[in-house]
């Protein structure tokens, strides 16, 4: 079918906005049939311009939560963020609790919210990022339970991105490691914001990169329930993230003054192998 210029004109602005915002995840959408990249890249441009509103100083959180609930409530909005977003909502049968969700949990960013324990860093994680792989989920397609895996995935997602951003969320006075794990760690939050890196800092950031990696094993199950039209993209962005934590570690954990990527060679090579494995294994099941 035929789409509407002005249709088409705002997938190419939303497609623009995930390359410029997400390299990882733009390269995953790259292994998606289309329709379904479209439907990524207008999910993302509405998470992105959310988050943005805070991060950049863009608006008021308020109005667009309530410019949010009016394109729901009508299907469309003058917003082209917001228009592209709810078309799509309603196309793949997208709860609309999960956008909402999503601006929560930027309100909790907008607080200055410091976290004391895990179990509060995790409710963020679900509204910033488990809500996205919720959404994303409608998009794909999934067999009945799978929904906690994407769950999980979200939460490691955001765990590698905030293990990842230790320094420039500082630079913006946000602390997201809970305090108390900085104390066991007998690593202070003064400490912190002085980029000191010792031995403690060191014993506290192998517990948050495993923690991380073990929401990565967790959620990894979930990925055959997805449908077989978006499962590898998914595989490629799962591995590609946790491919973050291991530059982490090599960079001897420097989140103060380096942004850990993975290089696109590498992106590359996750890809291959991704595509290599079940060949080889079929290959290893026939030699039995």
């Amino acid at each position: 079918m035929r789409q509407p210029p002005e249709l088409n004109a705002l997938r190419i602005d939303a497609a623009a906005a995930t390359a410029a915002g997400s390299k990882s995840f733009y390269f995953a959408t790259r292994f998606f049939p289309p329709d379904l990249a479209r439907a990524a890249h207008a999910v993302y441009w509405f998470c992105r311009t959310t988050d943005d509103i805070v991060d950049e100083n863009l608006g008021d959180i308020n109005e667009w939560e309530a410019a949010l609930r009016d394109a729901l409530r009508h299907g469309h909005s003058p917003n082209p963020t917001l228009d592209l977003f709810v078309r799509t909502s309603a196309e793949y049968d997208i709860p609309h609790e999960y956008p909402l969700e999503l601006v929560e949990g930027v309100k909790m960013d907008a607080l200055g919210h410091r976290y004391s324990t895990f179990d509060e860093l995790s409710i963020y994680c679900y509204r910033v990022a488990s809500v996205v792989g919720l959404m994303m989920m409608h998009i794909i397609g999934a067999k009945p339970g799978a929904a906690p895996y994407a769950i999980d995935l979200g939460i490691a997602m955001q765990l590698t991105n905030i293990l990842r951003d230790v320094g420039t969320d500082l630079r913006m006075g946000r602390i997201y490691i809970p305090s108390d794990e900085l104390d066991r760690f007998g690593y202070s939050s003064s400490d912190l914001r002085a980029g000191l890196r010792n031995e403690a800092f060191v014993r506290l950031m192998q517990f948050q990169c495993e923690r991380a990696r073990s929401y990565y094993r967790s959620a990894a199950p979930g990925i055959p329930m997805l449908d077989e039209r978006g499962r590898f993209a998914v595989k490629i962005a799962a591995d590609v993230y946790e491919g973050i934590l291991g530059r982490i570690e090599s960079s001897d954990y420097d989140v103060f003054h380096r942004r850990a990527v993975v290089p696109k060679a590498r992106k590359y090579w996750i890809t291959a192998r991704a595509l290599a494995m079940p060949a080889l294994r079929r290959c290893l099941h026939l030699q039995k």
